[in-house]
């Protein structure tokens, strides 16, 4: 029974999580594509400013669902494993990990389309085709993986802060009122640990575009981590790695709300079904 409820746990994560992370991406895309022109080496403006500002849509929509479900599904697994039989003040860390162990499977499908979504959205290609055989002629397969690492190692420290204050603040707010959080509770819940986690992690953010989009304005390539974060903060200190962070927070707060409602409701519509 125990391996029944396990394995239903992971579908409806699958579905509900896949389903979660298409209607974010697509219904915020225009927010992601200013933020991701607003730290490119460029500038805003020569980058494309605001026109064609869904460049890239198709490729982001293809990596949503099975980024979103691989994510989901891990964390769900995982957080139940880790929580099993623990201390309830050991949660928050177990919240972590499975978090941490969602976002290194998730970027397996997400670092490929966001390689050529960024690409795009900062007008390096006109046409997702063009994009994908550059890539592909460039470096093979290893070139939809540029930045993979700089991807996780921003990822990793956005759900650290993210899903223990969301798990959090539903707890709390569940204890408040006597009964479980509502879908539109969890949204909200969600909002604020996005927005929260967004800020925080902008310079990773920042240092991940430049490695996906692979060369400065004068065309000199970006080797590594250390390096980018440093040419960044010559071109412009503390205010160049906080680039996009009004435009990344607030997708992220939005994306939250609709991410984690989303994610809730389908959770809640596809128990019955896939019980």
């Amino acid at each position: 029974p125990g391996g029944g409820a396990q394995e239903t746990s992971f579908r409806v994560a699958l579905v509900a999580g896949g389903a979660a992370g298409t209607a974010v991406d697509v219904a915020l895309f225009p927010i992601d594509t200013v933020k991701t022109r607003l730290q490119a080496p460029e500038g805003f403006l020569k980058a494309g400013g605001f026109r064609g500002i869904y460049n890239g849509l198709a490729s982001a929509a293809a990596g949503s669902a099975p980024g979103a479900a691989l994510f989901f599904s891990t964390y769900e697994l995982m957080k139940q494993r880790l929580t099993q039989g623990t201390e309830e003040r050991y949660h928050p860390a177990c919240y972590m990990a499975a978090s941490s162990m969602g976002e290194v499977a998730a970027c397996m499908v997400r670092v490929p389309t966001e390689n050529v979504k960024q690409k795009m959205q900062a007008g390096h290609f006109k046409t997702n085709g063009e994009a994908l055989s550059s890539i592909w002629n460039a470096r093979g397969a290893l070139g939809f993986y540029q930045g993979y690492a700089m991807t996780v190692f921003r990822e990793i420290p956005f759900v650290l802060i993210q899903f223990p204050l969301y798990e959090g603040l539903k707890k709390r707010w569940s204890q408040h009122q006597g009964s479980p959080s509502t879908p539109i509770q969890s949204a909200l819940c969600g909002s604020v640990a996005g927005g929260i986690a967004a800020a925080a992690t902008t310079p990773l953010d920042v240092v991940k575009t430049r490695l996906m989009l692979g060369r400065d304005s004068k065309g000199v390539a970006y080797t590594g981590i250390a390096s980018t974060f440093r040419r960044v903060y010559e071109e412009g200190g503390v205010g160049r790695l906080l680039s996009g962070v009004g435009p990344r927070t607030m997708w992220i707060s939005i994306g939250g709300c609709v991410f984690f409602g989303a994610y809730e409701t389908s959770k809640e519509l596809l128990t019955g079904v896939l019980d």
